[in-house]
């Protein structure tokens, strides 16, 4: 009898310790992913904030277009980079890495429109009599500024929408 209780007994420690391996097993689980998805929150805050950044700085270079300030575009336009520069130094959660492509491309989209918009104007402003610019190719390098930034914007967009789905 007694081997038989000790069997049972034995038994018994063995379901048990199975039973808190288990548990154990599936609380490191459920705060991997509690870490991961705070580790996600954290970096798409990160990237709001950026955003809001850009923005503003994006505000800024429209108000120095609209005065036709070329010195002012240039302060603003670098203001700008370094929100879109800041966006690719972000730390990034491996499950949101083709979020952060998709953000990185549309920066670098952004980043040609802007200077292409200053080359533009630069051309513009050191324009003289003797080298005059020449205003029929301006309608087509302003559409082409334009697609850019299109693009980058949508590429923003892309990357905003990959982050809803996740969620």
């Amino acid at each position: 009898m007694k081997r038989s209780m000790l069997i049972k007994a034995v038994g018994v420690m063995c379901a048990a310790f199975v039973a808190v391996a288990a548990l154990a097993g599936c609380a490191s689980q459920e705060s991997a992913a509690t870490k991961q998805q705070s580790e996600n929150r954290q970096y798409m805050t990160q990237v709001n904030q950026t955003m809001e950044d850009l923005q503003s700085r994006l505000d800024g270079f429209t108000d120095a277009v609209s005065r036709g300030d070329l010195v002012g575009m240039r302060t603003q336009a670098d203001n700008a980079y370094k929100a879109l520069d800041e966006l690719g130094k972000l730390n990034v959660p491996d499950d949101l890495k083709d979020i952060q492509q998709e953000y990185v491309d549309g920066t670098n989209k952004l980043k040609d429109a802007l200077n292409a918009y200053i080359e533009l104007y630069t051309e513009i402003d050191s324009a003289t009599e003797a080298q005059p610019f020449d205003y029929s190719t301006y309608d087509q390098r302003i559409a082409d500024i334009k697609s850019q930034y299109d693009e980058g914007i949508g590429k923003l967009q892309s990357g905003d929408n990959k982050a809803s789905e996740k969620n």
